[in-house]
């Protein structure tokens, strides 16, 4: 059996798919630790996880910049802060558990110089579809200020010379969390897609299950934390778009501390959190901003999407789930009732959106989830799987 050190940034859409692969090789009997924020990383994992702290640095960019805006934020204010913030606790916990191996968020560059440091074997996980396949390659000016950015963590890591390579991909292996269905037989050649790694969550919440009415459509809205706020109305306009429809449908609305979503109708269920693995097999819908946990967690259970992206990889997953045909973009800040409700009727009524997501539920199936991932990382460090 061997040893794997996971080390990833500490936000649920990351956490997620990572931990499923965890708990897919401790299952197995291989030693499992993680270098990450304490308080994050033990509800999600239980009691008896090995965790080495990081403690967790300040965000200074802007959640909903777009664009290139978007992409500087992310790396000057998140990425380059929290390598340089992490990376002396993720270089004493590979000398204290000395692992065979490593599995390595691609966002969280700590790992990957801490494994270049120590000499480790290691693999990039990519549970975001923003930088899998190098997006930003025919923009040679973003491409070159973002590895300068990695010269620059190199560096300060007092390691020799130059990056031997992008640090954000692994020489070892890549895996990510989409699959070919959906990313494309291109990435599919570069990457190893496993599609979504699932597992039970310690943290889920209850819910009353007996309020969900089998004569009725369900459809779960959920539009993630950069939906905060009433400045967009987005829940507000989703319900006014559902309203004429509650005679055949059932809304279940996902949204932790937002005043705008508050529904007196007994046809909408408002839920600070909700057990998404478990309610997904009960949905006809969902309506999400296009996370890629969130899709591909839908899709895994074949169900179609309304996908309204705000920023970060959601428009690219909103695209590969349009081009698959199973689901209907719309515009977050802009789409009206009415526009909202036209894309709601579609993938609730017609057969070929549902159809399409079968399609994709069936490549992920084949694609192994966890278990796939979990014997990359089993080859990595020339375990037995």
């Amino acid at each position: 059996m061997s040893r794997f050190l996971f080390h990833s940034l500490p936000l649920a859409g990351h956490l997620y798919p990572i931990a499923a692969v965890a708990q897919e090789l401790t299952r197995r009997g291989h030693d499992v630790a993680w270098a990450g924020v304490e308080t994050v990383l033990r509800p999600l994992l239980g009691e008896q996880a090995r965790i080495y702290p990081t403690g967790l640095p300040l965000y200074r960019g802007e959640l909903r910049d777009r664009g290139m805006t978007a992409t500087k934020s992310r790396w000057k204010g998140y990425i380059v802060p929290h390598t340089r913030f992490t990376l002396p606790a993720v270089q004493r916990a590979v000398e204290e558990f000395a692992p065979d191996a490593m599995a390595v968020d691609q966002h969280a560059v700590a790992g990957a110089l801490a494994a270049h440091r120590a000499g480790v074997r290691w693999a990039t996980l990519a549970p975001t579809s923003m930088e899998i396949a190098r997006p930003y390659a025919g923009l040679p000016k973003v491409e070159a200020w973002i590895r300068g950015l990695l010269g620059s963590l190199w560096t300060g890591a007092g390691l020799p010379g130059e990056p031997p390579h992008d640090l954000r991909f692994s020489p070892y292996t890549v895996i990510a969390f989409s699959g070919a269905a959906l990313a494309g037989a291109d990435v599919a050649r570069e990457v190893a897609l496993v599609g979504p790694a699932l597992a039970e969550r310690p943290s889920d919440a209850d819910f009353p299950w007996e309020w969900l009415d089998p004569d009725r459509q369900r459809l779960l809205v959920t539009a993630g934390t950069l939906a905060l706020g009433t400045a967009d109305g987005f829940h507000a306009r989703v319900l006014a778009a559902v309203a004429p429809l509650r005679d055949r449908l059932q809304v279940v609305l996902l949204a932790p501390d937002q005043p705008e979503a508050a529904s007196d109708s007994p046809d909408v269920l408002v839920r600070p959190r909700v057990p998404m693995l478990r309610l997904m097999p009960h949905l006809h819908a969902v309506v999400t901003h296009g996370g890629l946990n969130t899709v591909c967690e839908a899709l895994a259970h074949g169900v179609p999407l309304v996908i309204a992206p705000i920023t970060s990889d959601q428009p690219i997953n909103a695209d590969q789930v349009v081009a698959a045909g199973a689901g209907v973009r719309v515009r977050f800040d802009r789409a009206t009732p009415a526009q909202l409700r036209a894309a709601l009727l579609t993938v609730l009524d017609d057969p070929a959106c549902r159809d399409a997501a079968g399609r994709v539920q069936e490549s992920f199936r084949q694609a192994g989830g966890a278990a796939a991932a979990a014997d990359h990382l089993a080859a990595l460090a020339g375990a037995e799987c």
